[in-house]
């Protein structure tokens, strides 16, 4: 058959073309590209992911059991491995792929310290509008934000307790989910959703973005030591962004007269310090800056006392008299049906539940000596 030269120009002019296309993104379509793949179950979000070096898990402060889900990381190939392994590229749609091709590169700032990738799961999203759905529908933004915290935290009754999520990956990540939790993460998760709901603010980044501010210093992910790892240091941080009130000196609360040095004191048990010196020495920073701030409870004897004061959705944290350490559970007041008092919670027996009396309780929790109590503040 008689070949065109024209057409086969034509054809070869276009080959060059999307090769220097491909060829001038290496350093920035592929990484574009590779978020089109799924992303590992462990949480719904993985997203600014910090270059600060870190080990694989951490024992959290809480003294629960561990059960540990290994989060696998996804890792990038060179871009001379995906030019000869094209075939195992993600499918993705014409659309999206041109998409990506419109988008303008982010200059290249070596130093900045973060880098921002947001990949939710598909579940996760989904999850998350059911919540938005039953909302709207029990028009909870018209409560008070101490009852959109309890109708919240009843979506997620019996989702399963896991330990250490947060902790899975060499560098500190933003983890979210929706599916498990630990005890902080639950707080975490119920009031991220419920400030969201409060102002009628359903978008999913939006609620990404308030877990973070709520979980790091001063709002922003700047490595492992930015995480408030005291969750004495997670009230007052909050509170300076009118996130949340510390109660417990309103309620009659003591002071718990105690040096908060657990982790320093306990290197070892902590992958990230023992193998990063820096690391180290900004925890044992964070723990003189907390030896400035004092911190008050309410002891067991006196939580019967206050029922008429706690209000449903009040955050409580079990204080405790293990040395160096301030709290060592938390979950949210529970107004049952019957108008008692309990307590729901990410519990480490295995999933989200309610205890039915606060006091009772917290006077079975092990070296438990009372409660720090913060409430939600309703945003602006």
């Amino acid at each position: 058959m008689k070949q065109n030269p024209l057409k086969n120009m034509r054809k070869f002019r276009s080959l060059a073309v999307w090769g220097l296309a491909i060829a001038s993104a290496n350093n920035y379509l592929i990484p574009h590209v590779w978020a089109f793949q799924s992303q590992p179950a462990a949480g719904s979000v993985v997203s600014i992911q910090t270059e600060a070096p870190g080990p694989d898990a951490a024992t959290r402060l809480t003294v629960e059991s561990e059960n540990p889900q290994a989060i696998k990381n996804q890792t990038v190939p060179s871009f001379a491995s995906l030019f000869w392994d094209f075939n195992n590229l993600p499918k993705i749609s014409y659309l999206e792929l041109l998409e990506v091709l419109a988008r303008r590169p982010e200059s290249n700032n070596h130093e900045s310290i973060t880098e921002k990738e947001t990949a939710a799961v598909s579940e996760d999203t989904a999850g998350f509008d059911k919540i938005v759905q039953y909302a709207k529908q029990q028009n909870l933004p018209d409560r008070p934000i101490g009852e959109i915290v309890q109708a919240i935290a009843d979506n997620f009754l019996g989702k399963p307790y896991a330990e250490g999520l947060l902790d899975k990956s060499d560098a500190e990540k933003l983890i979210v989910t929706l599916n498990k939790f630990d005890c902080v993460l639950f707080v975490e998760t119920v009031l991220a959703i419920s400030r969201g709901v409060a102002v009628k603010d359903y978008d999913y980044q939006n609620f990404v973005n308030r877990i973070e501010s709520q979980r790091y210093l001063n709002g922003k992910l700047n490595g492992y030591c930015s995480r408030l790892h005291y969750f004495s240091e997670w009230i007052n941080d909050n509170q300076k962004r009118q996130t949340v009130e510390n109660i417990t000196t309103q309620l009659g609360g003591v002071p718990m007269n105690k040096t908060l040095n657990f982790m320093s004191q306990h290197r070892s048990s902590y992958p990230q310090m023992v193998k990063d010196e820096a690391t180290y020495q900004c925890i044992v920073g964070v723990e003189a800056d907390l030896a400035k701030t004092a911190v008050n409870y309410i002891p067991t004897n006196q939580i019967k006392s206050i029922y008429s004061q706690l209000k449903p959705g009040d955050i409580v944290a079990v204080a405790t008299d293990v040395k160096g350490l301030d709290v060592t559970h938390t979950g949210f007041v529970y107004r049952n049906a019957d108008g008692n008092l309990g307590l729901i919670h990410a519990s480490p027996a295995g999933a989200v539940t309610v205890a039915y009396d606060l006091h009772r309780y917290i006077s079975r929790v092990e070296s438990a000596i009372g409660i720090v109590v913060a409430r939600a503040k309703t945003p602006n």
